[in-house]
C-alpha cells in the first residue's frame, strides 16, 4: 500500500508539475524574470542562454523534497521530487531536443500529438516581447491541434 501511495504521490508531482510550468512560465519569465528569459525569444550566438539557469531553478524544488524526504524518512515526499525531477527530464528532452533541437538528432516524427506541441510551441515564439505571447506551456494541447496534425498528415 506504501509504494502505491509514493507511485501515486510521483505521478501528481509529474503531472502537477505542467500546471507549475505554465503558470511559471506565464508570470515569472514573461513577468519580472524577463531579463532571463528573454534571450530564449531572440536567438544569439552561443550555445547557452540566460534562460537556462531556470534549470536550476525549476531542481531546487526536487532536490529538497528528495533529500528532505529521506532525511526525515517521509518516502511520499521523495516520491514528489522524484516526480518533479522526471517532469524536468522530460521537459529536457522535449524542449531542449525536440523543439529547439539543441542536439540535432530528434528531428523527425510521425505522430499527430508531437507535431501539435512543436507547432504550440512555435506560435508561442512568434511573439519577441515580454508582453502578447500565447501557448505557455509544454504538453498539454488542445484536441483540435492534434486532429488538424492528423488531418494535415492524411
Amino acid at each position: 500500500m506504501d509504494s502505491m501511495i509514493n507511485l501515486a504521490c510521483g505521478i501528481l508531482a509529474y503531472v502537477l508539475m505542467e500546471g507549475a510550468a505554465w503558470a511559471a512560465h506565464k508570470y515569472l519569465m514573461h513577468g519580472p524574470l524577463w531579463f532571463l528569459h528573454a534571450d530564449h525569444h531572440s536567438k544569439e550566438p552561443g550555445f547557452f542562454e540566460k534562460n537556462d539557469y531556470f534549470f536550476l531553478i525549476f531542481a531546487i524544488p526536487s532536490w529538497l523534497c528528495i533529500m528532505l524526504g529521506m532525511i526525515y524518512q517521509v518516502w511520499p515526499v521523495v516520491s514528489f521530487g522524484f516526480g518533479i525531477a522526471a517532469y524536468g527530464l522530460t521537459y529536457f528532452l522535449v524542449h531542449e531536443l525536440f523543439i529547439h533541437q539543441r542536439f540535432r538528432f530528434m528531428r523527425k516524427t510521425t505522430s499527430p500529438y508531437w507535431e501539435a506541441v512543436r507547432l504550440k510551441h512555435k506560435m508561442h515564439h512568434k511573439t519577441l516581447t515580454k508582453e502578447g505571447a500565447d501557448h505557455f506551456g509544454l504538453l498539454w494541447v488542445p484536441r483540435e491541434w492534434i486532429a488538424a496534425q492528423r488531418k494535415k498528415q492524411s
